[in-house]
């Protein structure tokens, strides 16, 4: 990807740990020390590449309500049997195997439940090329919901995205005037926090 090509090498030894070729590796879900399916089951195992500022999934599953109700049961046998195959999973509420992994298969990415890979630009949310994928996303969630339970929330989704996006075509409108005031550098460059914003000084 462009965007990791660009970065300094440090800031990206750390992807190609997962993004070489993961799917060929066991040992990114299965741990090496501990090679037990029950264990490869738990929601913390995708958290060990799944997380951070580049791509807070973890963090989003673990304040939702499905993750409060994860951490709240995760212990309880009668709630998360791990034991079971996730094809026989009987879970009070979803993991991120169970969505992801939808009935025990390995591969994650055909049954991607990724919001942005489903057409979220105004543009393109109704297009035809999106209706797979979309429909794809209310078939998992009505495991447990209704499918109206799920279209509604992909509503609300595509919703918020299109005031989202209103509100950021504002912002950079106020940032391009700034700029053709000429106060688009507001502060000295030798002060200004570096690119990532992770607040290092130079």
């Amino acid at each position: 990807c462009a965007w990791s090509i660009e970065r300094p090498p440090g800031d990206t030894a750390g992807c190609t740990f997962c993004h070489t070729s993961s799917e060929e590796r066991c040992s990114t879900c299965h741990q090496r020390h501990q090679f037990d399916p029950a264990v490869a089951r738990h929601t913390e195992q995708c958290k060990a590449c799944h997380w951070g500022k580049d791509h807070r999934d973890w963090e989003a599953y673990d304040i939702s309500i499905h993750g409060v109700v994860y951490q709240v049961n995760k212990w309880n046998p009668t709630e998360f049997d791990f034991s079971k195959k996730l094809s026989d999973a009987d879970y009070v509420g979803p993991t991120c195997q169970y969505c992801h992994m939808r009935g025990g298969h390995h591969n994650v990415q055909r049954l991607s439940t990724v919001y942005t890979s489903m057409g979220m630009s105004n543009a393109d949310r109704g297009a035809p090329l999106w209706k797979e994928k979309r429909d794809t996303w209310v078939s998992v969630c009505d495991d447990c919901h209704s499918p109206r339970f799920a279209r509604e929330n992909l509503q609300a989704m595509d919703e918020a995205c299109k005031d989202a996006g209103l509100k950021y075509t504002e912002t950079f409108k106020v940032a391009e005037n700034l700029m053709m005031d000429g106060m688009g550098e507001p502060m000295p460059k030798d002060l200004a926090p570096d690119w990532s914003g992770q607040h290092i000084w130079s």
